[in-house]
């Protein structure tokens, strides 16, 4: 398809970004081409935009970035024929390389040669994307586009509470941006016994509780090791699901676990954590596990059960919606924590 389209670009090694318009991409012959109709703003493209430490070692302006979406399927390579002209799609996010050992074991999601879709490639904050069919996720039809589009996270969110035991255990959240909002959701349906959120937000608090949170700490106004230990008669939590990236709440989590526990960790601090590994690991007999990206695809199916039989209810994180063209406003909400999920139309 030849044309100009509007996409947000990460345009300088620096604060901000810009909208400009630039050509609509070509596809290769296993690739697709989709029209996207949302997108939503990810702590990651949060991290891009303001530059922070983690981004400048990582991305390269200028790039189009953005990575959750929905959008339709409107041109085919020459030798795809998993998808057709109208599919209604989402995608996994990570392309991955298929023959590194971890791939041929079937671990793609840690693949040692992984690329993230509007971090090291072009992304979905443009009007149209490219992406290897592989990666293309067919969507129900009466799905809503805002809720299609932050499948990928929810899929982070599923992918870290369910890495483990949940049924019966307590399970403590630390940071309630979306991904946190959407594990508290996701423990309650998969039958935590008490799902405790914690966070120093109280908009994003009020959130987690009407996510399936069954109790909220605000760490700013109480010391939540105190209250750890009262509501759990001085055991700890049994799971701890690390959202926050914030030093001092990750050594919170390790000591806040119950000996033989489990702490998994999806957040991205920005910078090394000291933390005390002979009294709050080993000594503890506790699992530590990196969480990244989602299985693939199993993570995907268990998100689209989860949507399907409305166990989880997306609704009430996503709070805010702008065009395109307004995007700094929905940047400068997530940089402000007053809100859940921002969705972009283009």
């Amino acid at each position: 398809m030849n044309g100009k389209m509007q996409a947000i670009i990460k345009h300088q090694y620096g604060y901000g970004a810009e909208l400009q318009m630039i050509d609509i991409p070509n596809y290769a012959e296993d690739e697709v081409l989709i029209q996207v109709t949302a997108a939503s703003i990810c702590g990651t493209d949060v991290h891009i935009y303001t530059w922070d430490e983690w981004s400048q070692n990582r991305v390269h302006p200028p790039f189009v970035f953005g990575h959750e979406f929905s959008g339709e399927v409107v041109g085919l390579g020459a030798k795809v024929t998993s998808l057709k002209k109208g599919d209604f799609v989402s995608a996994e996010t990570h392309l991955v390389c298929g023959s590194c050992q971890q791939c041929l074991a079937g671990l793609y999601h840690i693949c040692r040669n992984t690329k993230i879709i509007g971090v090291d490639t072009h992304g979905c904050f443009a009007e149209y994307i490219v992406l290897p069919a592989k990666n293309v996720w067919r969507n129900p039809k009466d799905m809503p586009v805002e809720v299609a589009s932050i499948q990928e996270p929810m899929g982070n969110a599923v992918h870290t509470v369910l890495s483990g035991e949940v049924v019966g255990k307590i399970v403590a959240i630390i940071g309630c941006g979306p991904i946190g909002m959407m594990a508290a959701g996701v423990a309650k349906a998969a039958g935590a016994a008490e799902v405790i959120a914690l966070d120093i937000n109280e908009y994003r608090l009020n959130l987690a509780k009407r996510m399936g949170a069954t109790r909220t700490i605000n760490s700013a106004k109480e010391n939540p090791l105190q209250v750890i230990d009262r509501v759990t008669s001085g055991n700890g939590v049994d799971v701890v699901c690390e959202m926050s990236g914030n030093p001092a709440a990750i050594n919170q989590g390790l000591k806040m676990v119950t000996n033989g526990g489990r702490v998994s960790i999806l957040s991205l601090p920005t910078r090394p954590v000291e933390i005390n590994i002979t009294d709050d690991i080993v000594f503890k007999g506790i699992t530590v596990q990196g969480i990244t990206g989602r299985r693939m695809f199993q993570t995907w199916q268990q998100v689209s059960s989860l949507l399907a039989t409305r166990q989880v209810d997306v609704l009430p994180i996503i709070t805010h919606s702008f065009p395109l063209e307004e995007f700094e406003k929905g940047f400068d909400l997530m940089i402000e924590g007053k809100c859940g999920k921002v969705i972009l139309h283009p």
